[in-house]
């Protein structure tokens, strides 16, 4: 008959704990540069905070997408994040096109750490997709 409210205490403190956790939408200063907005992505996708990961990068995105080496790290990040939530579909999608980047006539120009990585990534991602990998 003890372990009853016990239980339910340890519900409830495990309830409220996962609640505090809860991601709240970031705040996102008018004037970041992209260097600050991807450096806050980084920090919240360190803390497994995706959401607000994927805000800044979507941020840093289209204030300096412009930018293709701000573009491209924003792309890799955001795919690698997919990756990391299980929405492999979704990477997929994202890597290859990201990849195809690299492949186009602009690609050059790109700064080469992210295709090694995505083409590192690729195959990994297909293997637990059930697809063949080459």
């Amino acid at each position: 008959m003890t372990k009853r409210p016990l239980l339910l205490v340890a519900a409830l403190f495990a309830a409220a704990f996962f609640a505090s956790c809860a991601s709240k939408p970031p705040v996102i200063p008018e004037n970041a540069s992209a260097m600050e907005l991807i450096q806050r992505a980084q920090e919240a996708s360190d803390r497994s905070d995706w959401a607000a990961a994927i805000v800044f990068y979507e941020t840093a995105r289209e204030r300096f997408g412009s930018d293709p080496s701000v573009l491209v790290t924003c792309e890799y990040e955001t795919a690698f994040i997919h990756y990391k939530q299980g929405k492999f579909a979704l990477a997929e999608e994202e890597f290859v096109a990201l990849i195809a980047k690299y492949e186009s006539p602009e690609g050059s120009s790109l700064p080469p750490r992210y295709l090694i990585l995505a083409r590192k990534v690729l195959p990994t991602l297909r293997e637990k997709m059930g697809k063949p990998t080459s």
